[in-house]
């Protein structure tokens, strides 16, 4: 199953937060960020000398006392500098910043064809497809590191041993496989040392972020209907070491700033009811002003006394438009993951597009494109950054720009180094958390159309659709939180999106309405077919998706989209009263 998400996640560490709310930095506050951009040079870390002294030593000795020796060993490590200011109802939860550094150890035996890491028939998964990062000294300790690699690899190689001869014994008693595509595709060595990067504050910073967030967090104190709310600032610089005997040798990394705006009440029927708001950068100096943060945080509030007080909604189907967030989520779901590579040798999975290429899949006016070479995209609203923008991928292969889809026919897959069936190599997406194995994700999904019109049109095509079909109202999804799909053999081929704003739109020429209460599900091939036209304004939902190799940032672009028949069903609800004691410093209950 996969997910993407609009609000906060645990990370490796407790204070790394890559939640998928936005973030929003005060230009008032500096960052001591190094960047690629501002450093001319680079020069080889510490961390990097370690990696290579222990590759290197490790494979001479594996090559002469393994039985069998491996036929490539990879070391990945992940360095993290992080900060978290986060405050509730005006006081400071946390205030917290550091270092963790995370190895991956990758040790394959066999050959490139079939190896270790090969998927067993029938069940099993993919070997070291989970379990932990080991966790490396923070200080530039030579021997510190150089001890966790020879102790790690020690460990992979043996458990590699093992897992090769369950394979080979698999093999016998299983039917063939349908896809007998090698294990690990042959890509030209990556060799690239750039510059490292770092989030820091200095104590008057932090004091300054500290105040600021405490004072946004305290705008919502005016709303007894909400019960809960939070206003967090997470900065990180997330540095990647990479070396392998196959001659790669990578050091590079990214950072991002985000705010999120997180915030809860709960209607008179018990329903729980949310909304996030969030703010993405990768530098602080392209993070929103403070007017742009608290102006979203009344909204909020606004949003949630009016959700308490609108309509739940009848199970619904019928035509309806989504908003470009919201189309955004809807094809990074019931799309997008069924184009990530390896899911078309999986045996246990659905393969909706396995044998789709070359054939029309989506409507013959959209086009899509995964390119994570993008740092960001000029919208209506401005330059915005990606989330899903990275240089080089978690096996070490240098990111490309992917069509997709090209004017409704499938073309391509996004590929990591597991090879499938017509697709040999791989076009830059393995991707991964640390202590997970990579396979092919999606990084900046875009989505475009050829067959354009205005939002105002849109809505006038959405109406009439409605009276055509003899409905009395259509809707419209503002806003989103965010959804998940499953994939896989042993369920139903759906996905669920779940929205926050909803509106009914009547075809009498009535207001719209505020309606809650709402998921909207579906199966992918019932849904592509659906898609009558576009609007010509792209938006950005900038996420963190989680699948079976972990949470990684990604970016979903896509205008709105009108559709014939969307199905809607009801929210689980809590059978919770409201809270009977009034909140601290209220004579009444939070109800109005």
């Amino acid at each position: 199953m996969q997910t993407i998400r609009n609000g906060s996640f645990p990370s490796p560490a407790r204070a790394i937060r890559y939640s998928l709310s936005t973030f929003i930095a005060l230009c008032l506050v500096a960052f001591s960020v190094a960047s690629q951009q501002s450093k001319p040079a680079a020069s080889k870390s510490v961390v990097m000398t370690a990696l290579e002294e222990e590759l290197k030593r490790a494979q001479q000795i594996l090559k002469q006392k393994g039985e069998p020796a491996p036929y490539l060993i990879g070391y990945q490590l992940t360095e993290t500098h992080y900060n978290v200011v986060s405050a509730t109802r005006g006081a400071l939860q946390n205030s917290d910043g550091g270092k963790l550094r995370q190895l991956d150890v990758d040790v394959r035996v066999g050959d490139y064809q079939l190896d270790n890491t090969h998927r067993v028939s029938g069940g099993g998964g993919y070997a070291g497809g989970g379990g932990q990062a080991i966790p490396v000294s923070i200080e530039d300790d030579l021997d510190a590191i150089k001890s966790a690699i020879w102790m790690e690899t020690d460990r992979k190689y043996k458990s590699a041993v093992e897992r090769l001869i369950q394979i080979k014994a698999n093999q016998t008693i299983k039917v063939e496989e349908e896809d007998k595509s090698a294990d690990l595709s042959r890509e030209t060595p990556q060799t690239a040392i750039l510059p490292t990067v770092s989030i820091s504050f200095t104590a008057q910073q932090r004091a300054e972020w500290e105040k600021k967030i405490k004072e946004w967090s305290a705008l919502l104190n005016q709303y007894p209907e909400i019960l809960e709310s939070s206003v967090m600032l997470s900065a990180e610089g997330v540095n990647k070491y990479h070396v392998s005997t196959e001659g790669a040798m990578l050091q590079h990394g990214n950072t991002h700033s985000r705010i999120t705006i997180n915030a809860r009440t709960k209607a008179e029927d018990g329903m729980e009811l949310y909304r996030y708001e969030t703010f993405d950068a990768m530098t602080p100096d392209r993070l929103p002003k403070a007017e742009i943060i608290i102006a979203a945080i009344q909204k909020m509030a606004k949003d949630l006394i009016a959700l308490r007080n609108a309509p739940m909604i009848e199970p619904y189907t019928g035509p309806a438009i989504l908003s470009g967030r919201a189309s955004g989520v809807f094809f990074h779901e019931i799309f997008g993951h069924r184009i990530e590579g390896h899911r078309q040798k999986d045996e246990d999975g659905g393969q909706t597009f396995t044998k789709q290429v070359n054939k029309p899949i989506l409507p013959a006016f959209i086009s899509v494109y995964d390119d994570p070479t993008l740092q960001r995209l000029k919208t209506a609203e401005g330059d915005v950054d990606l989330n899903g923008y990275y240089q080089f991928d978690d096996e070490g292969v240098k990111t490309q720009r992917v069509t997709v889809v090209e004017n409704g026919l499938l073309k391509n897959f996004l590929m990591s180094r597991s090879p499938i069936k017509g697709f040999s190599n791989s076009n830059g997406h393995g991707r991964k958390s640390a202590g997970l194995r990579a396979v092919g994700r999606q990084g900046n999904l875009i989505v475009e159309s050829s067959q354009t019109v205005s939002e105002v049109k849109l809505r006038e095509m959405l109406i009439e659709e409605c009276k055509k079909q003899g409905k009395p109202f259509g809707l419209i999804f503002s806003d989103i939180s965010g959804g998940f799909t499953n994939t896989s053999r042993g369920g139903p081929q759906s996905f669920q999106v779940t929205p926050v704003m909803v509106y009914r739109v009547f075809t009498d020429g009535r207001p719209d309405e505020l309606v809650r209460g709402v998921d909207l599900i579906g199966t992918p091939l019932v849904s592509f077919s659906k898609i009558l036209a576009t609007s010509n304004q792209p938006e950005v939902f900038n996420g963190v998706c989680g699948a079976e190799s972990g949470w990684v940032p990604v970016s979903a672009v896509a205008p709105s989209i009108l559709t014939a028949q969307i199905e809607v069903q009801k929210k689980p609800k809590s059978n919770d009263r409201l809270p009977i004691l009034p909140p601290p410093g209220q004579e009444k209950p939070a109800s109005r």
